[in-house]
Order: C-alpha cells, then structure tokens, then sequence
C-alpha cells in the first residue's frame, strides 16, 4: 500500500533504549503493512526544540497518517502548562498541513508517566503524574478542537509498576513490549 506515515517528537517517538523495529511507529507501520515511517524526533526534546527540528528538516511532503507526541521534556524541566499549550497548538497546526490539512489524519498519543519507572526512585511520583495528566489534558483539549485524534497510552505506561518488562535496559523509557502495545491501540484509528 503506498501510504506516507511522519512520526514527530522526542524519545518515546526514537524509540530511545530500543532496537529501531521495536519503537511504536515501526510497529505501527508494521501493523498496517505501509512503508517506514519519516521520524522527526530527538530523545530529549521539548515543544520549541521540536518546532526547530521540524524546520530544519524542511519537510516538503504532505503524509497520509502524522502522529504527534511531545511535551514530556516539557514538564521534566519544569517549564509552565501555558507555554506547552501555546506551543503545542503551533505544531498540531503544522502536524495538520503536513497532513494535507486533514485534521482527522493527525493522531496526537498521550505523555507516557516516566514516574514510575525505576529512573523516577526517590522522586514525588504522585506530583509527576500530576503534572503529566495535566499537560495531556491541555493535548486531548487542543487536539479534539482542532479536529485531529487523541489517543491515551498513559495508562499502559501506568502498568510498568506491576510489569518490569514493560520498561527498557535504562530504566527509563518504554520497552517494545509496551510500544507494541500503543501501535496494536494506534492502528484502529488509522483504519477508522
């Protein structure tokens, strides 16, 4: 099937620990049986890092599917709801004209809550989590106004504290047991 994918982000979006077929756009494509996916991501990148990536990779193309996932970096260093949210909505409007400005063509996946992950030990778990729900709350709000799919992976990434194997060798991001897990919940809203 000729089907274009752009997968932009930061490390959950590099598949950061993981072999390059196991991070959820590979799985995804996989899933759908269309080529590899462009990868527009840095581990480490915030909303502003991101906007300067996607200039620099001076993106030409419109895609059939764009997801989106950002704002993890954001709320790690403590930068404000206002920010993200101001920033954010830029690249989902960019997300979208990458689209072809169809907006129900851009999924927007949910922050992952790396608190509970062994890398989070000793920090407020409770206070990460809120902060994660909180920034999600702003992507989900932005993202349905603007016509384009949410989906919530949070809470796969809530089940690391039962299941180990559901985080990477370094303690932090997630394994390609729990992104195949994101594309398997991906893929339906691709197909719809």
């Amino acid at each position: 099937m000729n089907f274009s994918y752009l997968a932009l982000g930061d490390s959950y979006t590099i598949g950061e620990a993981v072999p390059a077929d196991e991070r959820f756009p590979a799985k995804l494509a996989s899933l759908l049986h269309i080529a590899e996916p462009r990868i527009v991501a840095v581990t480490g990148w915030t909303t502003d890092e991101l906007a300067a990536g996607i200039e620099a990779a001076d993106i030409q193309a419109t895609y059939d599917l764009v997801t989106l996932l950002i704002g993890v970096n954001n709320q790690y260093r403590g930068r404000s709801l206002p920010e993200y949210r101001e920033q954010f909505t830029s690249l989902l409007k960019q997300a979208i004209a990458f689209a072809g400005h169809k907006a129900d063509h851009v999924i927007v996946v949910s922050i992952p809550d790396w608190g509970v992950t062994p890398f989070a030990a000793g920090r407020d778990q409770q206070q990460i989590a809120a902060e994660i729900d909180a920034f999600n709350a702003a992507n989900k709000e932005i993202a349905l106004a603007h016509g384009a799919q949410w989906i919530d992976i949070t809470p796969f990434t809530r089940e690391a504290t039962a299941d180990p194997a559901l985080v990477a060798s370094d303690g932090l991001h997630p394994s390609g047991k729990d992104y195949a897990r994101w594309a398997a919940a991906i893929a339906p809203l691709v197909k719809r």
